[in-house]
């Protein structure tokens, strides 16, 4: 299986960006998916999550409010919509997915930059 993330981007405090997660090569829909931030010189931390038809998602408390996931199953694809960008919402995110009953099988993306700055 494959992830590719894209619509990273250098912002301004307060802007909007909408990331988007594209899988191939597996069942997208038995896979619940889940967006990472990594900080510079920091682990990943979960950004949000969704289930595998998109009935049950979980965030973090530093993106609730500002923050919003959704998938498309027809299309194999997740967004993260993040508005009211701050500075601290900079780095690396990347896209996992899991499978729903075996989470041996997972997947993650190459990544995709965002940085938030004035």
């Amino acid at each position: 299986g494959q992830l590719v993330e894209s619509g990273g981007g250098s912002v301004l405090p307060g802007d909007s960006l909408k990331l988007t997660c594209t899988a191939s090569g597996f069942i997208f829909s038995t896979f619940d998916i889940t967006w990472y931030r990594q900080a510079p010189g920091k682990g990943r931390d979960l950004v949000a999550s969704i289930n595998t038809f998109g009935g049950r998602t979980n965030s973090a408390d530093s993106v609730k409010g500002r923050f919003t996931i959704s998938r498309d199953n027809a299309n194999n694809t997740v967004y993260l919509q993040m508005n009211d960008l701050k500075p601290d919402d900079t780095g690396v995110y990347y896209c996992n997915a899991r499978h729903y009953s075996d989470y041996r099988i997972h997947y993650w993306g190459q990544g995709t930059q965002v940085t938030v700055s004035s």
